[in-house]
């Protein structure tokens, strides 16, 4: 800086980045906090409050003192001195190991003026800044009754994990168990009804019959933790996404209206990324000519918003973990970009928006409008469900899964369950043994 730059900062005057001191006083190291735990700035020695010049005599001594406060915070704080004549220029950064405190507390530098943080604000920053992390908490209301040992087992199989120690000790090795305690990461994963001790489990779909979010098709909201969530959202996805076909050949070609892998990779990001300290609810919503993905949580305070789909700032570490080791996270901190690329090769344009509490992925139609599509909508699917059944009653999911092609287990639960609740078809028996029975007038 020189002469000229400084009396411009000087005509400005204090604020957001801006404090003048005549000297170092007792102050000195709430200022330097406040700037760190903010977004940095400059704090000139040797002028008044009025911005007037009044010198300071810059020694390797007071040099030496303004180091010895720096290092004395906690944790210890990094700054550039400059001198201008006899102005000494204290370059405050902003801190990358929030929250700081000195030895009067921890402080946040908001306009012209170093405020006292409170017990809450610092719990605030704490979490934004990924030091106090909810999937590591400890769950300390979880009643190991509510265990769902199908969930971890399935998890395991997932994951191609050998059950080869007792329960506990697997949980203990995948981290989600400490002292015999469930982490919130656990309940997540492992609990029957996650919502009861966490409310922001839950994750809602739902199907507008136009651009705006006022008729309602169908809505649902489950709570079958992370996998069943995932899985749960990309079939109902799934089964309201339009399909165009063309013959080729002897073969007929699908080209779906949104890529299947992109919308996967969003529901996987929400759920796995989302600010579970934040109330809400993860929401997939099927528009007529657009997907949205949206979770409460903006970008994690650590990550700069110019590195988004850069670098990768894991805001649940824990559970990303766990879903790493599966299909449907194999590729870490490359989500932005997968679902970009996987969009673009579908010819769908993707936008990505946040701000403090959201964020949003959306996906745009590909197909033109009067395009004529065959939707492969719930009714198509049940359809033949109903006529496999009636052909043989004792028919499994994996069979019927195999026999329908193009759609998972989960995929024939989810359609049985429809099915169900709509009365065309009863179950007679035990789910082991049983059979189905298609009500009659539903041919």
């Amino acid at each position: 800086m020189n002469i000229k730059e400084l009396k411009l900062v000087l005509q400005e005057g204090e604020g957001q980045f801006v404090e003048f001191k005549e000297n170092i006083d007792k102050k000195f190291a709430k200022e330097i906090v406040a700037f760190a735990n903010a977004s940095g700035g400059r704090i000139f020695l040797g002028v008044n409050d009025k911005g007037e010049i009044n010198g300071i005599k810059i020694t390797n001594e007071l040099k030496s003192r303004i180091t010895d406060i720096a290092k004395n915070c906690d944790p210890f704080i990094k700054m550039r001195l400059e001198e201008v004549n006899s102005v000494l220029i204290v370059d405050i950064p902003e801190g990358i190991n929030k929250p700081y405190q000195c030895s009067d507390g921890f402080y946040m530098r908001i306009g012209p003026n170093s405020q006292k943080l409170s017990r809450d604000q610092i719990l605030e920053l704490s979490v934004k800044e990924g030091k106090i992390r909810f999937d590591e908490q400890i769950c300390d209301e979880f009643d190991f009754n509510d265990f769902d040992d199908s969930k971890f087992e399935y998890y395991l199989r997932l994951a191609k994990i050998s059950y080869n120690l007792d329960r506990n000790g697997m949980l203990a090795n995948l981290k989600v168990m400490k002292n015999k305690n469930m982490t919130n990461a656990g309940v997540l994963f492992f609990a029957k009804n996650p919502s009861k001790y966490i409310p922001t489990s839950k994750i809602r779909c739902i199907l507008f019959r136009g651009d705006k979010r006022v008729d309602i098709l169908d809505r649902k909201e489950v709570d079958k933790g992370i996998i069943g969530n995932i899985e749960y959202a990309v079939n109902f996805l799934k089964e309201h996404i339009p399909v165009k076909f063309e013959i080729k050949g002897i073969k007929r070609v699908e080209f779906p209206e949104y890529p299947e892998e992109a919308y996967r990779e969003a529901i996987v990001n929400a759920l796995i990324h989302r600010d579970y300290f934040e109330n809400g609810e993860v929401a997939v919503e099927k528009l007529r000519n657009n997907v949205i993905v949206n979770n409460p949580g903006g970008l994690v305070h650590s990550l700069p918003e110019k590195d988004f789909g850069k670098a990768s700032r894991p805001r649940n570490r824990l559970l990303a973990d766990l879903l790493s080791k599966t299909v449907f996270m194999e590729k870490v901190g490359t989500g932005i970009k997968r679902i970009r690329d996987y969009c673009k090769k579908n010819n769908n344009k993707v936008d990505f928006s946040f701000d403090e509490h959201n964020f949003f992925v959306e996906m745009k139609t590909r197909l033109k409008t009067g395009v004529k599509t065959t939707q492969k909508t719930t009714q198509k699917t049940t359809q033949k469900i109903l006529e496999l059944l009636k052909e043989n009653p004792k028919y499994s999911r994996k069979e019927l899964s195999e026999l329908i092609g193009n759609i998972t287990e989960d995929g024939i639960k989810y359609n049985l369950k429809k099915l169900k609740s709509e009365g065309k078809i009863k179950r007679i028996g035990p789910d082991k043994g049983g059979h189905w029975e298609v009500v009659e007038g539903n041919d």
